[in-house]
């Protein structure tokens, strides 16, 4: 029996889920897969690359009176020094100009690394997300992990 099963739903925080999905959608190229409300508060929103079924990002609200301010506060500035996720491309140097005409940040330029060509760029709350042209070896290795193709 396997106890822990390959990603499903990677959680993204978010300040405002609709204006999240704007951007995901009209911005990053992602297509809507769920819209959920539960509750006040309680919405589960995911988006992925056209074609992918998982793994899917959940754009997250956190509630503040389930979890309360300081935690996340604190959840929010950790996000700030981590990458949330990678996005192929097959061109990153093609991606990032699109991407960046769109008006997304980069906080990297594409650059020449031991496994491709790699960009950073981070989304309106903060999230950084690599946008990594791989070489061939490194594809193939990791075919299965990656989030998939943004632009």
């Amino acid at each position: 029996m396997r106890l822990i099963s390959p990603h499903t739903i990677i959680p993204v925080l978010v300040n405002d889920q609709d204006e999240a999905l704007q951007f995901y959608i009209e911005i990053l190229g992602l297509e809507k897969r769920s819209d959920m409300t539960f509750g006040p508060g309680l919405r589960l929103l995911t988006v992925a690359p056209k074609g992918q079924q998982k793994p899917e990002l959940a754009l997250a609200k956190p509630d503040i009176p389930l979890y309360g301010e300081t935690y996340v506060n604190e959840l929010r500035g950790n996000q700030e020094h981590k990458l949330s996720s990678i996005f192929v491309t097959d061109d990153c140097q093609r991606s990032y100009t699109q991407l960046s005409e769109r008006g997304v940040t980069f906080i990297s330029t594409p650059s020449k690394q031991l496994y491709g060509v790699e960009a950073v760029f981070r989304d309106p709350y903060g999230n950084a997300f690599s946008l990594l042209e791989t070489n061939q070896g490194i594809r193939t290795l990791f075919k299965t992990m990656f989030i998939g193709t943004a632009a």
